[in-house]
């Protein structure tokens, strides 16, 4: 398998080869459209200044004429009528030309081979060194009519560029290359390290240390790789803490049913103490089944499996129901149950709704010093009702109200267990809410009561 690494390079050689073809194709779109004409016009101009010059020079020898021009680094071929060619300058490579375009020059036309032959697709054609590759001017000297063919003698003008053009191409791309190699090593790296980071996060390896002060995306996925690692270390602790909390929870109502079990085998107890043993131990059997409930309810909203089938029903009904449901433990405490219950239809799952009640109510009552008061209500607005809870009990700290929701959670770790129950109600309760498409926001500070606003789609009536 190739590595990221060699891929990148590939990549960046790639992107260098392909932009250095496609820069060179339109460089020669160019040179076709613009730069070729332009070009055949400049030597022709050259051309024309050569004969002019000669004939304002009209004394001068004509080869020596010629020889003067040409060690201006021009390549020129003279052909007289009777089809006599001297060539003066560095040498055509092909001097091979049609007799009919000899004739024509001679007979006082121009020939502009620039444009008119073909010489390749490519700008390289502007370097064919070639008489067809030439500008031919018809040239009166001595008595005689002469063919004049010229052309820049390109290899000697700009032979030193060439050599410098060509070092500083090879020079970039072996420079390119390298810096590819060094720099790319330099972006796989972060992704090398991250690499290595998961090898030690799936060991269960949650202490990992990254580069999180880049500003780019690699720091940002770096930073989200180490918010994520902080999560599944929190994820991971809460799992060890629930399965604690769960074998702490189950452990401790068994050893009461054995202890109490074995108490009664035995024989040494008296009838009133076997029926007191007998009373534990069914509230205690009552307690492992309740958890069991809840562990089970838990699962299931966690799974999403069907489990919240909702109905139409009356919820002011239901609360008055949890309400009388509950009236033996209010009553004890002497609370005052004051009620805002309006007529109101709802679109949720009863039974699952109904834990919640029963919840969120007995959490008030259980928290609310005697004589205290308990208000419930129902406030209905077009897109949702919202259920409000509100006692004058002991309260809720802040750092408290940010676990509140942790399953096993118990806020007082001074109170037992029959004060503080499994701390999985309000997991469960946030659950169910959650499965109806509500929410649920908990206010409170210590000594000064607790309102809960439970928020549920408001009820659709169908359309007349």
């Amino acid at each position: 398998m190739k590595s990221l690494y060699f891929r990148v390079v590939l990549l960046f050689v790639a992107i260098v080869l392909i932009s250095g073809t496609l820069g060179f194709l339109l460089a020669n779109e160019y040179y076709q459209r613009n730069m070729r004409a332009y070009n055949e016009q400049k030597i022709a101009r050259i051309g024309q200044e050569i004969v002019a010059l000669y004939t304002d020079k009209s004394g001068m020898d004509l080869h020596a004429f010629m020889t003067h021009v040409a060690n201006l680094n021009f390549q020129l071929y003279l052909v007289d009528e009777r089809g006599q060619a001297t060539s003066f300058g560095a040498p055509f490579r092909d001097h091979q030309l049609a007799r009919e375009t000899v004739q024509k020059v001679l007979a006082g036309e121009m020939y502009r081979g620039i444009t008119e032959e073909q010489h390749g697709l490519f700008v390289t054609g502007f370097f064919e060194n070639t008489l067809k590759n030439s500008i031919g001017l018809p040239l009166e000297a001595e008595g005689k009519t002469y063919a004049l063919f010229v052309r820049p003698s390109i290899e000697q003008q700009f032979g030193e560029v060439h050599v410098m053009f060509a070092v500083l191409l090879a020079a970039m791309f072996l420079l390119s290359l390298l810096f590819i190699l060094v720099f790319t090593r330099y972006l796989v790296r972060p992704i090398q390290k991250l690499s290595h980071a998961t090898k030690k996060l799936a060991e269960g390896e949650y202490e990992i240390q990254l580069d999180i002060a880049r500003k780019d995306e690699i720091g940002e996925l770096a930073a989200n790789f180490a918010q994520m690692a902080e999560s599944l270390k929190q994820l991971d602790d809460m799992r060890q803490e629930f399965v604690s909390n769960v074998s702490h929870e189950i452990q401790s109502p068994l050893a009461s049913i054995q202890g109490f079990s074995q108490a009664i085998r035995s024989g040494g107890v008296t009838e009133v103490q076997r029926d007191e043993y007998l009373t534990i131990i069914e509230e205690e059997s009552r307690r492992l089944s309740s958890l069991s409930k809840q562990l089970l309810t838990l699962a299931s909203l966690d799974k999403e499996t069907g489990l919240y089938e909702p109905t139409v029903y009356r919820l002011d009904e239901q609360l008055r129901q949890v309400v009388l449901l509950l009236e033996r433990q209010w009553q004890q405490k002497s609370l005052e149950l004051e009620l805002d219950l309006p007529d109101t239809l709802i679109t949720a799952d009863k039974q699952l709704l109904n834990q919640v009640w029963i919840n969120l109510l007995s959490n008030s009552i259980k928290f609310t010093p005697p004589h205290g008061t308990i208000s419930l209500s129902i406030q209905q607005a077009p897109s949702d009702l919202v259920v409000t809870i509100r006692d004058t009990g002991i309260g809720i700290s802040e750092e408290e109200r940010q676990h509140i929701f942790e399953r096993f959670y118990k806020g007082d770790k001074s109170r037992n267990r029959e004060a503080t129950g499994s701390g999985l109600g309000l997991a469960i309760v946030h659950k169910i809410v959650q499965a109806a498409k509500g929410s649920i926001d908990i206010d409170s500070d210590i000594g000064a009561g607790t309102t809960v606003k439970v928020s549920l789609p408001a009820h659709e009536r169908p359309r007349k």
